[in-house]
């Protein structure tokens, strides 16, 4: 992996609803509240209509921190896939039961996980954060620049029936990157083993592999399960290559729970458990420096 040290990345709270203690993951609804953006009113936006709406100036406001050289804010926009044929097995057989034992099988007599699929009801949570976005896009939300997805298939269609159709990019047709570094956490569980670089492509021909990717899966071993401590070594080694290689403003990440908790915590950000399918946009400060554990922190 590259070295993260080359920059400092810290959670910038105040703007979103998933930011405060006092918002509750189990019974948040993303969909409901505007995926989290706070009312509130910017100092010193001139030019700025009080009656625009609160997504425009919102973006009204990064933009103009953005005129710093040394410091940028990006928007994340992290997405869980929606449910996998995995998920309904580790509920069928319990926590225990399928990490000790069912998580190293391919599957059983109900069906295959090695790189699991979506249920239909995972489909229909990727359907519910497509008209989510096609609700926000009419309130003024600023559209994602560029799109990452994880290379497991059950994050490839939630991306797909997510953005596809909706309008966005404006400039050219939906064809997210597909990131390695991205992944789920690695090891042991076969529903977290890819497919080959051939299968992906045949499969979803509009996305685009990010340079290096490999024909076959050179980071999953059948023997030992990734530490969350180099899950998050992993993912601050992404944002690192992302935020230094992408200048777009606006991201989207299509990713799992253990990638997204991983985000949110080397960048400083409370904890906040996604259900399947749900949505999360975390406000990010990037300097250029040594990072370090960061606290959060607000503009």
């Amino acid at each position: 992996m590259t070295s993260p040290n080359m920059l400092r990345f810290t959670a910038v709270t105040g703007y979103f609803l998933q930011d405060d203690p006092a918002t509750d993951p189990e019974s948040f609804d993303y969909v409901k509240s505007n995926f989290g953006l706070v009312k509130k009113h910017y100092d010193g936006q001139h030019g700025v209509e009080q009656t625009d709406s609160q997504w425009r100036r919102f973006d009204a406001h990064i933009q103009r921190h953005n005129d710093s050289k040394t410091k940028k804010l990006k928007v994340l926009f992290l997405g869980r896939h929606g449910e996998g044929v995995h998920n309904v097995a580790e509920r069928k057989y319990g926590t225990k039961k399928w990490d000790d034992y069912w998580s190293l099988q391919d599957g059983d007599e109900d069906g295959n996980w090695v790189d699991a699929r979506l249920t239909e009801q995972g489909r229909c949570q990727a359907q519910v954060a497509h008209a989510a976005w096609e609700q926000q896009i009419d309130a003024g939300i600023p559209s994602p620049e560029s799109y990452y997805v994880s290379p497991l298939n059950r994050c490839l269609e939630t991306a797909q029936i997510t953005f596809q159709g909706l309008g966005i990019p404006k400039t050219e047709p939906f064809k997210p990157t597909i990131k390695e570094l991205l992944r789920e956490t690695m090891g042991q569980h076969t529903c977290d083993r890819r497919s080959t670089a051939s299968q992906i492509a045949e499969e979803y021909p509009e996305y685009q592999f990010e340079a290096g990717f490999t024909q076959e899966d050179k980071l999953w071993d059948p023997k030992v399960r990734e530490s969350n401590e180099h899950r998050n070594h992993r993912l601050r080694c992404l944002l690192n290559d992302i935020f230094t290689h992408d200048d777009s403003t606006y991201i989207s990440l299509t990713a799992h729970s253990g990638a997204i908790t991983s985000i949110l915590e080397v960048v400083g950000h409370r904890q906040f458990a996604l259900a399947t399918g749900a949505v999360i946009p975390v406000l990010v400060s990037v300097e250029k420096g040594p990072s370090t554990q960061p606290d959060s922190q607000s503009l």
